[in-house]
């Protein structure tokens, strides 16, 4: 399976940069991962292909909100259908334009709490790395 972030974008913070890296050479270990970083325009939208078969998960303030464990579940059951790639569409503060939004076959909340969206991308690595080690048997999530 393979993981794809979109994200609106850069993530200009060194901190947060080296954090987001670390997370994602991690994840490597268990799936493919590709980070795409568009800037806030239109023409950056218009280019971005999403494969029609693919799982497109929106953050999003109003999405389903999981614990650690079961969205570790919900990571296990999508590889285990099979499918070739999720796609986790991460916003800028202005967040996504609706044509896209209407895109996501998912809308996932990382928290209740209001975060920046540059702490927002490092928060879904690092839940999507915890998966994944769960999901191996790992001791990292204890």
């Amino acid at each position: 399976m393979k993981i794809r972030l979109v994200m609106l974008g850069k993530t200009r913070r060194l901190e947060m940069r080296a954090l987001l890296d670390d997370y994602l050479a991690r994840i490597r270990h268990h799936a493919a991962i590709e980070v795409t970083e568009l800037r806030d325009s239109q023409a950056s939208l218009r280019k971005l292909s999403l494969d029609s078969a693919a799982t497109i998960v929106l953050l999003d303030a109003a999405g389903k909100q999981f614990t650690s464990e079961t969205f570790a579940g919900w990571l296990g059951e999508q590889r285990d259908r099979g499918s070739r790639e999720l796609i986790f569409l991460c916003g800028s503060a202005e967040g996504f334009p609706e044509a896209l939004r209407k895109r996501a076959n998912a809308k996932l909340s990382l928290t209740a709490l209001t975060v920046s969206h540059e702490l927002a991308r490092v928060v879904l690595a690092e839940q999507l790395y915890r998966a994944f080690a769960m999901l191996s048997g790992s001791p990292y999530p204890k």
